[in-house]
């Protein structure tokens, strides 16, 4: 069977901040096995300077974004601060998922579940866990970006996210990144029937 014609597949990475995801997401894009289409969302924010339509974000103006929601145009959508939207467009993931590419996202639990309601098996979601919170707040605090009461803010919210974390279909423990990178390969090949 020609390989052109097999339908990719979703895989979702959530994480709480500091637990390593986009390392980890970043490694894995590399390997040409895995076949990975970045899923790139859709945003109200304003473009930085060297950000480019369509390759970093699809820059939307608030109202085009609702005109979207209502369309049901979205995977997933959430509005983080008032018109501050990031959503993932299902006319985009459709045409990766055509062209035989497996498409990755890197999102929060709820657009996870939401992804995973509507693709069933064809969604793998997978969860990046710190090996603690102490060791999660530790990373925070050595990243040197936030401030004290945004890394009390990410401490919270992680608290909360690994209360779900039993819902993804696969749980991978970031102690060593070698080894999560290697043991979430291995969890997406077999997902996608390459093991």
């Amino acid at each position: 069977m020609n390989s052109e014609h097999i339908k990719g597949k979703l895989i979702v990475f959530s994480a709480p901040s500091g637990s390593g995801k986009t390392t980890v997401v970043r490694k894995l894009m590399e390997d040409p096995n895995l076949k990975l289409a970045f899923s790139i969302s859709a945003t109200t924010r304003p473009s930085r300077e060297n950000e480019t339509n369509g390759h970093d974000y699809f820059f939307l103006d608030p109202d085009t974004f609702r005109a979207k929601i209502a369309a049901d145009e979205f995977l997933e959508w959430e509005e983080v601060y008032d018109d501050r939207f990031y959503g993932s467009l299902i006319s985009e993931t459709e045409k990766m998922l055509a062209e035989g590419k497996n498409v990755a996202f890197d999102i929060d639990i709820a657009g996870g579940f939401s992804i995973k309601k509507q693709y069933g098996k064809e969604a793998l979601l997978l969860f990046l866990k710190p090996p603690s919170l102490e060791v999660l707040e530790e990373r925070l605090r050595k990243r040197g970006t936030d401030s004290e009461a945004d890394i009390l803010t990410r401490l919270g919210k992680a608290e909360k996210e690994l209360s779900f974390s039993d819902r993804y279909d696969v749980v991978i423990i970031n102690d060593d990144l070698d080894v999560a990178v290697e043991q979430t390969r291995s969890v997406i090949l077999s997902f996608l029937g390459r093991d």
